[in-house]
């Protein structure tokens, strides 16, 4: 019995398993937005792509707006 009660520490001493892979993963996202992307503003391809992405969203904020019947 003294034991089991010298055992049943709180949550907050006995650290949950697996915490450490967590922040393992949290920094190896962190490493991966940080990488620099090279990418040519001006070349006319990225036009092409920007106009078309604005395009879609246009389109979705308006159905978004509109209410269907």
């Amino acid at each position: 019995m003294s034991e089991l009660r010298a055992n049943n520490g709180s949550p907050s001493q006995n650290p949950a398993p697996g915490s450490q892979e967590k922040g393992k993963a949290i920094d190896t996202v962190k490493a991966e937005a940080e990488e620099e992307i090279d990418i040519d503003l001006n070349a006319p391809e990225t036009e092409k792509a920007a106009l078309a992405i604005q395009n879609k969203f246009r389109r979705f904020q308006k159905r978004k707006q509109d209410p269907s019947p």
